[in-house]
């Protein structure tokens, strides 16, 4: 009896699920960047639980991101937000997409850093303007000019976001082919790690 032959894919995912081992994959960036679409994909081809933080802070909180904002402010809702990310990065592995402040925050960066592999969903200002200018849930967008407050927060965080573990350009091709793209740079990661 002949073994059946491994697709390209298959072989793609298995790899990238041993180089990822029992770490967290924990993906970074600015809102609009792809982290929970891109995301899901990523942790259902890995056969591992995936975990929206901006999600999890609402279920525990009872309120929406801009509610949070709104009655408490950032500075409360970064506290939060720490707490609520030590505890989903205790144990893995999972997939965890962070609020795009997340990173940005340095005791939530030390916890990532330390929670496992993080990966930059780097866009440019363009692909990021097309995919948030839809939806009006963004406070952080809710200003004048919210176009040149996405290219200010560029500015400002892009910086710290290229300290995370890996970079990949999040653009506009299919969220499949991104996914592929992160699983490719977790095994990259792994084999250059062993070298």
């Amino acid at each position: 009896m002949s073994e059946p032959l491994l697709t390209v894919a298959d072989s793609l995912k298995d790899r990238a699920r041993a180089a990822l081992g029992s770490r967290n994959l924990i993906l970074v960036g600015l809102m609009g960047a792809g982290k929970s679409s891109v995301g899901r994909i990523v942790a259902s081809q890995l056969g591992i639980p995936f975990i929206d933080s901006d999600h999890e802070i609402e279920r525990v909180s009872r309120m929406t991101i801009a509610e949070l904002f709104a009655a408490y402010g950032e500075e409360e809702f970064r506290a939060l937000e720490t707490r609520v990310m030590k505890r989903l990065l205790k144990s893995g592995p999972r997939v965890v997409s962070t609020g795009g402040g997340a990173f940005i925050n340095d005791r939530t960066r030390r916890l990532i850093k330390k929670g496992g592999l993080s990966i930059w969903l780097k866009a440019d200002l363009d692909v990021l303007w097309e995919r948030v200018n839809k939806r009006d849930t963004r406070p952080l967008l809710k200003t004048e000019n919210p176009k040149q407050t996405l290219e200010n927060l560029m500015k400002a965080r892009y910086p710290i976001y290229a300290q995370a573990d890996l970079t990949i350009l999040s653009r506009d091709v299919r969220k499949e082919i991104m996914a592929d793209e992160v699983l490719k740079a977790v095994v990259e990661q792994k084999e250059s790690a062993a070298s």
